[in-house]
């Protein structure tokens, strides 16, 4: 495998405060082509012989905007069972409901654009109904949970130009973690 080259954006960059436009279809060759490298990169940035390779942070979720397209969508790859993957593309996503039930991961979340250590934890709902559209524009429902609920939250809150660690409390890192779940 050939690795893209992509530059994900930092967290420094102000193109990551702004919020990304609705797609229109058909989809430009150029966003097809950045999707199929996004799918690429998480892939290989979760095969540990890859990974090593080329030094990449392991990855389950990108957002155009990571990449300086200010576009909404993202993609997610994730590695179902050892070798086997299951690839979500998420155009124009708008959340139809969520639980009341919230969660969130124990060693914290991470981002490929947040080149640093954080502590705390970010409230997420612990399943959520997602509409989007697909890669012809056909809309679809899905309904995720768990981690791959996370997953979603935390990419569509980069469309919005928010980043995980705007929900974390700066002075109790750790508030309210007795009312969720942790996973």
């Amino acid at each position: 495998m050939k690795l893209p080259n992509l530059e994900i954006l930092d967290e420094k960059d102000k193109r990551l405060r702004q919020k990304s436009v609705e797609v229109t279809f058909p989809l430009s060759q150029e966003d097809k082509d950045l999707i199929q490298d996004m799918l690429l990169y998480l892939k290989m940035s979760q095969i540990e012989e890859e990974r090593e390779k080329y030094d990449l942070r392991a990855g389950t979720g990108l957002s155009a905007v990571q990449l300086g397209s200010l576009k909404r969508f993202f993609v997610v790859v994730d590695e179902e069972k050892e070798g086997k993957f299951r690839n979500y593309v998420v155009i124009n996503p708008k959340i139809q409901s969520v639980s009341e039930e919230m969660i969130y991961v124990g060693e914290g979340e991470g981002c490929l654009s947040v080149n640093r250590e954080t502590e705390g934890i970010v409230p997420r709902h612990a399943r959520m109904t997602v509409e989007a559209q697909d890669l012809d524009g056909k809309t679809y429902m899905i309904r995720v949970r768990e981690e791959i609920s996370i997953i979603f939250q935390h990419e569509m809150d980069h469309l919005d130009g928010v980043l995980f660690v705007d929900h974390i409390d700066p002075k109790n890192p750790f508030k309210n973690s007795q009312n969720m779940r942790e996973i």
